[in-house]
């Protein structure tokens, strides 16, 4: 890929106002990526900035630079303004302008910039100029590091480039135990810690950091909303709104939670359910054999990787467990 990341430097040179764009719902790899490429084009001197659908959770936003990320959210008519000036565009740790939500995308796809996805999910779709889609790599994060790295760019990485592409890895890659870990994920990860990288903190301040709330929470997930389906391998955990206001939730409360039903003995594939703005939202993962993107998509109106998905249930939270529930003989058997 040495010649497209070439071609995407240069584009960065040439552009004017350039802004980045990442899905709805961050995560450690989208703030990740984001940022680490924020700091890297301000590191050419070109005008940069990054616009996503909401803001991150909390124990996310100690990031430095985490502050200068526009939240259409919480301020729409800016980042409105920015994505019609932008020349360039970067869609980055996402395939399809949905994945910014109803509004925003609306947005993007009005938007006259040239169009630059970065990302690692299967079936992108159409909607960008130049394309970078590797579903083998771990994170978006490590494809940024490529970018910077292919393009002869790697002497410009510091501490704020690296950090937050080493939040973004660690976390996609579930501090690098997940199958998509290769040797070269490792390599990366060698250079970052000798830009000034302090893995240390980056771990403690997202794994190590709780309120008791939180916890609590968490808690009575686990103890009380943990479900095995019969004569499966297969559990889901499930939260209703009204148990989320009684631990006080925030957002980033539950992250993680699906992997702790995966984790049980037995268990190969997981799912969690939430009752959070008016729908179901729906995280999926599984191991081995066990394959959930095609179940979320499919079913759920929802996507992600082999190991890793996410969907969406307009139903109430019971009906979409119980339609769960029927479909999974069809994938878990």
């Amino acid at each position: 890929m040495t010649d497209i990341f070439k071609q995407i430097v240069s584009e960065i040179r040439e552009a004017k106002h350039i802004v980045i764009t990442s899905h709805k719902g961050p995560d450690g790899d989208s703030i990740g990526c984001s940022l680490g490429l924020y700091y890297f084009i301000k590191k050419l001197n070109r005008k940069v900035s990054v616009c996503h659908p909401d803001m991150a959770p909390e124990f996310l936003q100690w990031l430095h630079g985490s502050e200068e990320i526009f939240s259409f959210e919480n301020d729409p008519q800016n980042v409105q303004h920015l994505l019609s000036e932008a020349d360039l565009i970067f869609c980055l740790d996402y395939n399809s302008p949905e994945r910014v939500g109803k509004e925003m995308s609306e947005l993007l796809l009005a938007a006259k910039g040239k169009k630059v996805m970065i990302d690692h999910h299967p079936y992108p779709a159409d909607f960008c100029q130049i394309v970078v889609s590797d579903t083998a790599c771990c994170s978006t994060s490590q494809l940024i590091f490529e970018l910077i790295d292919q393009s002869v760019n790697v002497d410009k990485l510091d501490e704020n480039i690296g950090t937050p592409l080493y939040l973004g890895i660690m976390t996609d890659t579930g501090s690098f135990r997940f199958p998509s870990v290769t040797s070269r994920t490792h390599e990366v990860i060698s250079t970052l810690l000798k830009a000034g990288v302090k893995h240390s903190d980056v771990h403690e301040k997202v794994y190590d950091s709780n309120t008791l709330d939180r916890l609590q929470l968490r808690g009575f997930a686990v103890a009380e909303k943990f479900e095995k389906i019969p004569g499966l391998p297969v559990a889901l955990i499930s939260l209703t709104k009204e148990e989320l206001e009684r631990f006080h939730y925030k957002k980033g409360d539950t992250e993680g939670l699906v992997n702790v039903a995966l984790s049980v003995d037995g268990i190969k594939a997981a799912a969690f359910f939430v009752e959070r703005d008016g729908e179901v939202k729906i995280s999926f993962r599984s191991k081995g054999e066990y394959f959930v993107n095609e179940l979320a998509m499919q079913h759920f109106s929802g996507g992600g990787h082999k190991y890793a998905a996410g969907g969406m249930s307009l139903d109430s939270l019971s009906d979409t467990i119980i339609r769960f529930k029927k479909l999974v003989p069809e994938f878990f058997s």
